[in-house]
């Protein structure tokens, strides 16, 4: 059986699939215009625009916000939360300037069931 996840959880997987589809096209867009010129700064914009992944990227970093938030409010509930509550909140207060505190909460969100 497969677990339930939340629809922050849900909202974010696809998200970040979106993303990464979008990614792989505008790699391969700059990829192929590289093949004939240099990509400038106006030309990589462009591509960003047309490929989707401007939108992809701004989708993805609001679910991510979306599942933070989600699993802050959830995990209050949780006895570990209780014994722990000092660092846990550390942890999320360190969120805005540290990117790998950010990721490794995005990961644990994850599981929450």
């Amino acid at each position: 059986m497969k677990p339930i996840k939340s629809k922050a959880q849900i909202d974010y997987l696809k998200a970040k699939t979106k993303f990464e589809e979008r990614s792989k096209i505008l790699e391969a867009r700059v990829a192929e215009e590289q093949k004939t010129a240099e990509v400038e700064q106006e030309l990589m914009e462009k591509l960003v625009i047309e490929t989707g992944f401007h939108n992809a990227f701004n989708d993805l970093s609001e679910a991510e916000s979306e599942l933070i938030s989600w699993s802050h409010a959830t995990i209050k509930h949780d006895k570990t939360y209780k014994d722990n509550k000092r660092p846990i909140d550390e942890m999320y207060e360190k969120l805005d300037v540290d990117p790998q505190m950010r990721a490794r909460i995005i990961q644990l969100a994850l599981r929450i069931r």
